[in-house]
């Protein structure tokens, strides 16, 4: 980048860690050698930590689901197995899988000057992605056949500093996986009255948190 750029001695440039810490830094030689002037906290990252959690989908969609989320602030990105996904990486394809996933996340942290590149996670099945999802002080699973609860509505009922959004494969969850994040603890909630995609459900609740965050 510096050679790029073409970076003259005294120009100032920033420097980040990828977790969430950046330092503001001068060029103090023709080898790009840099001075720290300031070390501080990201201001492009938001104050709340969204957690995307999402059945595996078919071809590439988790990879687009990733550079989108990213780029909207995500703090990780949750894969997991549920009853109707049709993908389901062994464990040789999922490690080669995760590092590309990866590598997508840090080029589109870049990309958008995120100072914290999100961690893409992989899990092994429904349950533990149910108990960690959980944690969060909000926590939702959408339904395509829930029509009481909406996320507006699950979002404006207490202040929250975390977030998880829970959603399904191409043929959304089955009742007993929705009955199973109920009594885990999560708001089983509606995005609608229109059925969207599996890579569109979770960029649109994502998008819908930071809104409601402040982060727009």
């Amino acid at each position: 980048h510096a050679k790029v750029l073409r970076l003259k001695v005294g120009e100032q440039v920033l420097v980040c860690d990828g977790e969430g810490k950046e330092c503001l830094c001068a060029v103090v030689d023709s080898g790009w050698n840099l001075e720290v002037l300031e070390r501080r906290e990201s201001d492009s990252e938001p104050a709340v930590q969204v957690s995307v959690y999402m059945a595996f989908p078919k071809a590439d969609k988790l990879e687009h689901v990733i550079q989108k989320a990213t780029e909207l602030g995500v703090y990780e990105i949750v894969a997991f197995p549920s009853a109707r996904c049709v993908s389901k990486p062994d464990e040789k394809s999922l490690k080669k899988k995760l590092e590309r996933w990866q590598k997508i996340a840090a080029s589109a942290a870049e990309q958008s000057r995120r100072g914290r590149i999100p961690q893409v996670i992989a899990l092994p099945s429904y349950k533990p992605a149910l108990a960690r999802a959980a944690e969060a002080d909000l926590k939702v699973c959408f339904y395509e056949n829930e029509e009481q609860l909406t996320f507006r509505a699950a979002i404006e009922a207490a202040p929250f500093a975390t977030a998880a959004i829970l959603t399904g494969p191409e043929g959304g969850f089955e009742t007993e996986e929705v009955q199973q994040a109920a009594e885990a603890g999560l708001k089983i909630c509606t995005l609608g009255s229109r059925i969207l995609r599996c890579e569109t459900a979770p960029l649109c609740a994502l998008s819908a948190v930071m809104y409601a965050a402040g982060e727009f």
